[in-house]
């Protein structure tokens, strides 16, 4: 029997079979909204949404979603929506590497995801922007005389809850159930692969990051990556729990024995000189390490285990835990 962690459909691609699938079911209407109302984006009708700044009406099916963080695109994907336009992230590929490229085709880059260009986002004529308070709220003004615009509070750890708004401003409720309960078959999957919730439960994993321009992370308890480890069950150390504000505890190179566990994960964020990860990865202390001397320490892409936020980039996750963690 072939892992689920290594099966062939994503949840982004479980989601587009089930928006086909109720496509078909309201016999040819393009309105798949879970709401009461059932006459469709092109009567007006609108319902209100919870945001981080109010209630805020949105159409029942909006057609044209401009999105301007990588978690709203990952959630926008996941359900089956594909945005006209969307900021890019600062790395090479501008939309993060893990995304599927033909769901990618045509959509409009709006600029860079802390500044985006609100000429061309107006241009687009939005009937939708998702976006966070904490990226642009200084923005919501503006963003807000363009079109409807839900924000929820933060990013990053809350991804779920994000993900229930995002999916309540497109009118995806059916779906997103259908991508939760696809994601909790696949953790527990995982979490059995890997030998049951007392042996995962004993192995204590950590998440590094280096990153360009900064100190080194050694994440914590509060973090997206982290509410993922804790879904499958995995121990975290001790070091853990001095994250600042549950986020992250930073060291310099010359403390990287601090992030040692049973299991390291690392990733890069910017230059691996300017990072500091080619100087820290060569040292002595992290040499001396025990994972890596059991062979315990893995890379891993920083686009997909760091910066995704959505359930697409958490399912690819889970496959590589899996893989990983049984080597």
């Amino acid at each position: 029997m072939t892992p689920r962690s290594f099966r062939p459909r994503t949840l982004a691609a479980v989601s587009l079979t089930t928006v086909a699938a109720l496509a078909l079911a309201a016999c040819g209407s393009s309105d798949d909204s879970t709401s009461d109302s059932d006459s469709g984006s092109s009567s007006g009708a609108t319902r209100t949404v919870k945001t981080a700044m109010g209630d805020v009406k949105v159409k029942e099916a909006p057609e044209r979603v401009v999105v301007l963080d990588t978690a709203e695109l990952d959630s926008a994907l996941t359900l089956g929506v594909k945005p006209v336009g969307a900021t890019h992230a600062d790395v090479k590929s501008g939309f993060l590497n893990y995304l599927p490229k033909d769901q990618l085709t045509g959509v409009k880059d709006v600029g860079q995801m802390m500044t985006p260009n609100l000429e061309a986002i107006a241009a687009l004529k939005p009937d939708l922007i998702l976006t966070s308070k904490v990226r642009h709220g200084d923005k919501y003004a503006e963003l807000s005389k363009i079109a409807p615009t839900v924000m929820t509070e933060n990013t990053g750890y809350p991804w779920k809850e994000n993900f229930q708004v995002h999916a309540e401003a497109l009118g995806k409720k059916t779906e997103a159930k259908m991508v939760v309960d696809d994601y909790a078959n696949h953790v527990a999957d995982v979490t059995k692969a890997l030998g049951g919730k007392d042996k995962v439960a004993a192995t204590e994993v950590n998440m590094v990051r280096f990153v360009e321009g900064a100190d080194i992370r050694i994440y914590g308890k509060q973090n997206y990556i982290a509410t993922i480890l804790a879904d499958v069950g995995l121990g975290r150390p001790a070091i853990t729990d001095k994250a600042k504000d549950g986020f992250s505890y930073d060291v310099s190179p010359e403390k990287i024995d601090l992030a040692d566990a049973d299991v390291v994960f690392h990733s890069t964020y910017g230059d691996p000189k300017k990072s500091k990860e080619t100087e820290t990865t060569g040292s002595g202390l992290w040499k001396n390490m025990d994972a890596v001397k059991n062979g315990k320490v893995f890379a891993v892409d920083d686009q997909l285990w760091i910066q995704g936020i959505g359930y697409t980039a958490a399912d690819k996750i889970l496959g590589e835990l899996h893989q990983s963690l049984t080597e």
